[in-house]
């Protein structure tokens, strides 16, 4: 198996340092990732200027100012070859459970493994200790797809919890669940007495029903929840389009 391994905490982060290594037992792994922190960059892709690389002693490839899409783009079309089996985000430091998933740099680079037409795997650790659980259980999942491929066509998002390894109760297959709107901002003031602001924190839980990812890392188990690039609200269409009727919009131009 050939894998592609990136992350948005960035190429020197734990959690893909602790991937790395547990991987390479059983796989041929490239690691492309950012050369700093971009957690939050979501889906970006840099248009406005060029992307240059750095090689690590360790043979990771940084790259300079990038995002975890840029990132996967450049390892899927330019720097892996023969171009890898399977897209591999991970291990982030904290989860990526229900909306998360919206501004989640390590889903987006999942995300865009998906787009370049390969299987993609996200991983996230409820925490910042037990990086070897969810290396552990990453491992476990990918020598399964190796058993038997699944062909689905979606990313697979999995949230581990911060426990030992011993102390996982099982997997279970989730659905995303929801926040509270995040309403906080810190306004602080620079030396020279202008605003500045800092985004806060997400919001609380608000759906976390027993289906539903919060639920099953608050309890214990691993959460994998398959989600797909297609955005489409089918079941929304004829109702738009019902709207559109009733507004008069698609009247004379």
């Amino acid at each position: 198996m050939r894998i592609l391994l990136s992350n948005d905490d960035g190429v020197s982060a734990p959690g893909i340092q602790v991937l790395a290594a547990a991987l390479r037992e059983f796989a041929d792994v490239m690691v492309v990732a950012p050369d700093r922190n971009r957690s939050g960059a979501s889906n970006a892709l840099t248009l406005d200027a060029p992307l240059r690389t750095q090689t690590l002693p360790n043979g990771d490839i940084a790259v300079l100012q990038g995002t975890p899409t840029d990132c996967v783009y450049l390892g899927v079309n330019a720097l892996m070859r023969p171009a890898p089996d399977i897209v591999v985000s991970g291990i982030n430091a904290g989860p990526n459970l229900g909306d998360d998933v919206i501004y989640s740099g390590t889903v987006a680079a999942a995300m865009e493994g998906r787009h370049l037409g390969l299987p993609a795997l996200a991983v996230s650790l409820n925490g910042h200790q037990h990086y070897e659980t969810a290396a552990a259980v990453t491992c476990r999942l990918l020598r399964a797809l190796l058993r038997e491929p699944l062909r689905t066509g979606k990313i697979l998002n999995v949230n581990v919890p911060d426990v030992p390894l011993a102390d996982i109760k099982g997997i279970r297959v989730t659905r995303c669940g929801s926040r509270h709107p995040a309403e906080q901002v810190f306004c602080q003031q620079d030396p020279r007495g202008r605003d500045i602001y800092w985004i806060g924190p997400p919001g609380e839980q608000c759906d976390a029903g027993p289906d539903t990812d919060f639920a099953a890392v608050e309890q214990g188990y691993v959460a994998v929840t398959p989600l797909q690039v297609d955005l489409t609200a089918y079941a929304a269409q004829d109702v738009v389009k019902t709207w559109l009727t009733k507004a008069e919009v698609s009247g004379e131009w």
